[in-house]
């Protein structure tokens, strides 16, 4: 069973609460979950200092001075209650360039052998689809990105790497995801795109956000060498579009 019939509500603390909606990667779930944040967003709670959403769940971050966790509960059912009327914002698609295998892509023989494709369908595959952003962690700018080909998916590493280069594109399981900056990681790395998806001088710092999609397109060595020098110049932008 991927969604709860009535949200189930944790406390995290006397600071936080928890607001499951399901129990497993379901974009039905991650709609309500990003629906319960714009509601609170637009309640302007005293007491909520944020909502951050992930896959399932919400977790609201509470000032105790101003209303103490449980007693928030009621108020959020309350507003949970509203979703049929909201309309959440229409989402985009963001394109990320990605070069696939090689020194970029250590781990994608794996992953074919693993799903019994070549490398080439593996490649393919990826890139056919376009991703929702469930959810934006483990740091800055990690996009977890649900809805990957069942053809393709894959378990993570036995043994994390100490240091996976920032822009790897990475598998795990029925995700992929992209590192934005160096960082320790056990997915599966089977390319990397030049693009930086987290830049704190920048405006937004990241290119996408929950809610959001992703595709990936395949460019060789030398067109990512191009956007590389464009991205440290400061001059370019992932195309962008809405979705339909």
């Amino acid at each position: 069973m991927a969604a709860y019939d009535e949200p189930r509500f944790l406390l995290a603390g006397d600071r936080c609460l928890v607001v499951e909606f399901g129990d497993d990667i379901d974009e039905a779930v991650n709609a309500r979950v990003r629906t319960l944040a714009a509601l609170l967003s637009a309640a302007a709670h005293p007491a909520i200092v944020e909502a951050v959403p992930t896959y399932r769940s919400l977790m609201v971050h509470l000032d105790p001075r101003r209303g103490a966790v449980r007693d928030l509960e009621g108020a959020i059912r309350a507003l949970d209650a509203k979703r049929s009327h909201v309309v959440l914002p229409p989402a985009s698609v963001v394109s990320i360039p990605c070069t696939y295998g090689g020194e970029f892509g250590p781990d994608l023989p794996d992953v074919a052998a693993y799903g019994g494709v070549t490398e080439q369908e593996v490649v393919a595959i990826h890139s056919e689809g376009e991703y929702l952003v469930h959810m934006m962690g483990f740091t800055p700018g990690f996009p977890y990105l649900g809805g990957l080909s069942p053809r393709i998916a894959t378990p993570r590493l036995a043994t994390p790497r100490t240091r996976v280069p920032a822009g790897s594109v990475g598998i795990a399981a029925r995700q992929t995801g992209i590192y934005p900056t160096d960082s320790p990681g056990g997915w599966r790395i089977i390319g990397r795109t030049p693009v930086r998806l987290f830049d704190a001088t920048r405006d937004p710092p990241v290119w996408c956000d929950a809610g959001d999609y992703v595709r990936f397109v395949p460019i060789d060595p030398v067109e990512y060498d191009r956007i590389r020098r464009r991205v440290e110049a400061g001059s370019f932008v992932p195309d962008i579009r809405r979705r339909m």
